[in-house]
């Protein structure tokens, strides 16, 4: 590639060359000869093309100055570069030529187009920007292409005298005088690549490398065998750091001059750049092909052999060089050979090599140390551990970088191998061989301490490893968990809490790396470990916020739809095949390597997005403006079973916290998730304990749902409806009421006595004797029902509308007296009848049963315990004497006394029965 300071000197010469010399600058080798092909190597027809009149040139030369961001008509290269595969072949054009559209049409619906439509469609694309194809004249003999031997130039001597004006202008920097020059020099003579080359060297000695680059791709495609102006365009590509113009360039360069090492070199180095490392390992076993000696190349080819998978054709390409020598070693190439070996497991082909180095060498020296060290891993898998304790006793190496490669290499092959005794030994030996240790070996010889079951041993390697890989998550995890299995629960706890003073991380900065206390593994671990110490306000201020957002995110996220249309992201990334678009540039990108399928994909991808340009889809920008799917604090929390505990376990403490609504949340957020997240016996054991929370809660309205659907699985439970009937007797809701009517249509004994209370609260009681009745017809030998029934017979026979009050003070009796025939509890039963009896205003019978009540003596027995109610504390609060109604007996007979007029008597009563 020339220099920018030759570049003066090769154009002055080229100015003053005569036309024989010229001649010769511009005829290159017979065209029959073979030139290089990308794709096949096949012999192929090079062609050139030319402006067809001064007016084409003058605009190309507009446009190829015009600043960048400027707004032109543009003729992709990708297009005719794609067809000019198919317009090589052929040998003559058709007198008829198709249309673009008819071809276009074609190339849409995936048909593959003739040689004549490539060839007519090739020509229209170039003449987008102002070139044809040159019309070549057939020789008589009919075997050789191109001009004679001889030819005389066609440039007059006027436009030779004007380009050595406007050369020397340039040698002299006076480039505003030399452009006008040279747009002459294009009005008169549109096809010289010589003006627009040397219009490409003054905008780059001016800085602007675009428009360089513009001009130098003018005069490599007037003429393409001219090799030093696409080597000069490879320098500017990669200047800009353009690597797929580079590799365009590159490959014309090639197929001009196929015999040039130096462009295989930079052609299979760009190949490397772009990643493409198959053919760039084509490329380098080319050179290897031509210079056989050639160690870099063939050593490179073998890497990218290496790299893209192809481990065989690396091994045939170093083991034909390896073999061949006899004296001295190329210590590199072996080592890479020894590496391929290993990784297609081939232990006995390696140690074979390795004994044939070391013969070579001879016995009274070492091999170098990677070979001992790839000698260790050989002998390891045969079973033979002499060569490691040999390594391990023998050998001292430096600090490196290559050394500490060399030792972790054996280590792991080691530890892969169950030899962790000897990993943990190679492993240490990093500590005081590596340059820089970053933690990695201290982790390595922890792990196989844990595999050996040496836990406690690896707690001080995990030490060392967080000192200097403190935002490391793992390794922070896994010894807080040996820790706990030390019984060093404090100490687990302490290196898990976050600091006292944290770093936020910085809005503004969108990709830092979140700290380490922010790790939603992290956080579940330490509100396990404050759960299990019985830490309960620490464990709920570490996890109930993380568990409430991971809720409410995975809910939002199940609401994400997936559009019907591609959005234009999607589209976007599929246009990427295509090429970067070069708004500054004449020629815009290279021709894109991808498959038919995907170029046809990539081309209605691009094609879908101007039309939606166009148009302003709505729909699709509603599409692209959806929410898309946040990542939760706790990602684990749903799909991990283990985890599920947690929830639970938090909803459990907040309750016990008595902090009821923060409870409900979590509970509400976990069920409104659906079917998938949770098992049932998980999401019976959350209703259960939302309903808890409304029988305990000051305002039971927010989980009442959870207490009806309690009553709705146990429908017979008398537990579950007393616990329902508290929560509701709180509460004025008409929802409750409703739930009550329709629960009462089943025969279901519960619901109609509740209801009959409700109506009795409201002093409704015909409606409450209806459901009493209902109730009764269910179970007549029921105390409580016939209790219910009796006293609202009694309610109803003080009402003003009765007709027939004594049928139903009889009937109420009635009822009374067959709750005291069936029920247990005779007192009770006693002082229901007098009552009943004070009531309606016979306080004679009232007396008699009053005195009997007195006359008995009840032991105290345990209340009945609810759903949602702890008894071991409860029992604690009760007076003595709490099931005996002697007291209030006493008092409602004094009552009576009083009114009669019998005041001592009623003194005496209460004297008796109701003092302290």
């Amino acid at each position: 590639m020339p220099a920018p300071e030759e570049e003066g000197h090769e154009l002055a010469s080229l100015a003053a060359a005569t036309e024989e010399e010229e001649e010769e600058a511009y005829e290159q080798e017979d065209v029959d000869g073979e030139e290089y092909d990308d794709d096949d190597g096949e012999e192929e027809e090079e062609e050139e093309y030319e402006f067809g009149d001064a007016a084409d040139a003058t605009q190309c030369v507009e446009m190829a100055e015009r600043s960048p961001g400027v707004a032109r008509p543009t003729v992709s290269i990708r297009d005719f570069e794609a067809l000019a595969a198919l317009s090589r072949k052929r040998k003559a054009f058709p007198e008829e030529q198709l249309q673009w559209d008819e071809s276009s049409k074609r190339r849409r619906q995936g048909e593959e187009l003739s040689e004549a439509e490539s060839a007519n469609l090739f020509d229209q694309l170039m003449e987008g920007f102002g070139l044809r194809r040159k019309k070549k004249r057939k020789s008589k003999d009919g075997n050789k292409r191109g001009r004679a031997k001889g030819k005389r130039n066609r440039w007059s001597p006027e436009v030779i005298k004007l380009l050595g004006d406007a050369t020397l202008l340039f040698t002299e920097n006076r480039f505003k005088e030399a452009i006008p020059i040279l747009h002459e020099i294009v009005r008169i003579a549109p096809n010289m690549p010589n003006s627009y080359n040397l219009l490409g060297s003054i905008y780059k000695e001016n800085g602007d490398i675009d428009r360089a680059i513009n001009f130098g791709m003018v005069a490599a495609y007037i003429s393409k065998r001219d090799v030093s102006l696409w080597k000069k365009l490879i320098d500017l590509a990669l200047k800009t750091e353009d690597a797929k113009l580079a590799k365009h360039c590159v490959v014309r360069a090639m197929k001009a001059d196929p015999e040039d090492v130096g462009l295989k070199f930079d052609c299979a180095n760009i190949y490397r750049a772009l990643q493409e490392y198959h053919k760039a390992a084509e490329i380098y076993e080319k050179i290897v092909r031509i210079y056989p000696s050639n160690v870099v190349a063939r050593k490179t080819a073998a890497q990218m052999y290496r790299d893209s998978a192809q481990i065989d054709k690396a091994i045939d390409l170093l083991e034909e060089f390896v073999n061949a020598q006899t004296t001295n070693i190329d210590w590199s190439l072996l080592d890479l050979l020894l590496s391929l070996y290993l990784r297609k497991n081939n232990h006995a082909e390696a140690l074979r090599q390795i004994e044939k180095a070391h013969l070579l060498l001879g016995h009274q020296h070492k091999l170098p140390v990677r070979l001992q060290g790839k000698a260790v891993i050989c002998q390891a898998y045969i079973g033979d551990m002499k060569h490691a304790e040999v390594f391990l006793q023998d050998v001292r190496l430096e600090r490196s970088k290559e050394n500490a490669d060399l030792i972790t290499e054996v280590a792991s092959s080691l530890e892969n191998l169950g030899r962790y005794e000897y990993a943990m030994r190679f492993y240490s030996m990093i500590e005081d061989v590596a340059v820089h240790n970053d933690g990695s070996s201290y982790v390595k010889v922890a792990q196989c301490y844990i595999v050996m079951g040496e836990k406690r041993k690896a707690i001080p390697y995990l030490y060392k490893a967080l000192e200097r890989m403190e935002d490391n998550v793992d390794v922070r995890m896994t010894l807080s968990s040996l820790l706990v299995d030390e019984d060093k629960s404090d100490e687990a706890i302490s290196m898990l809490s976050p600091p006292e003073n944290p770093e936020l991380p910085s809005a503004s900065i969108p990709d830092q790396q979140k700290p380490w206390w922010l790790d939603g593994e992290v956080k579940m671990q330490l509100a396990k470990l404050y759960y299990n110490k019985g830490k309960m306000q620490e464990f709920v201020d570490t996890i109930f916020l993380p568990i409430l957002e991971t809720l409410d995110i995975e809910y939002a996220n199940r609401k994400v739809k997936v559009p019907r249309k591609l959005t234009n992201d999607v589209l976007q990334e599929r246009t990427k095949v295509l090429g970067e678009v070069r708004p500054d540039s004449v020629f815009q990108g290279c021709r894109p390597i991808a498959s038919p399928a995907e170029l046809m994909k990539a081309n209605r991808a691009k094609k879908l997005l101007e039309k939606r340009a166009a148009s302003n889809d709505e729909d699709m920008i509603k599409h692209d403006r959806q929410i898309a799917k946040q990542i939760p604090p706790l990602p684990g929390l749903l799909t991990n079973v283990e985890n599920h505990q947690l929830v639970l376990d938090l909803c459990r403490t907040l309750t016990l916290l008595q902090q009821y609504f923060e409870a409900l949340q979590i509970i509400n957020h976990a069920l409104k998730l659906g079917n998938d997240p949770l098992s049932d016996d998980n999401k019976e054991e959350l209703r259960s304990l939302g309903a808890e929370i409304a029988y305990r809660a000051p305002d039971p309205s927010p989980g009442f749902d959870y207490v009806r659907y309690v009553v709705q699985k146990h429908p017979h439970s008398l537990s579950a409806w007393n616990s329902f009937y508290k929560v509701t007797s709180r509460t004025d809701e008409k929802r409750h009421f409703k739930f009550l009517l329709r629960a009462k249509r089943h025969n279901s004994v519960p619901p109609k006595v509740i209801c009959g209370h409700r109506f009795t609260v409201i002093s409704q009681h015909q409606s409450a004797t209806r459901d009493y009745l209902e109730a009764y017809k269910l179970e007549p030998d029921n105390p409580l029902i016939n209790l219910c029934v009796g006293s609202s017979f009694v309610n109803l026979s003080l009402g003003f509308r009765l007709q027939n009050k004594n049928q139903c003070i009889v009937q109420a009796f009635a009822f009374l007296y067959q709750c005291l025939r069936i029920g247990s509890n005779r007192q009770e039963a006693l002082y229901n009848i007098a009552r009943a009896y004070q009531h309606v205003g016979l306080k004679t019978l009232a007396v008699i049963y009053y005195e009997k009540v007195l006359a008995m003596e009840v032991k105290d027995e345990p209340l009945p315990k609810l759903l949602f109610e702890e008894d071991e504390k409860q029992q604690q609060d009760l007076r003595r004497g709490y099931c005996d109604l002697r007291r209030e007996a006493a008092f409602n007979l004094h009552l009576i006394y009083k009114e009669s007029g019998a005041t001592d008597l009623a003194r005496r009563i209460l004297k008796t029965y109701c003092s302290i």
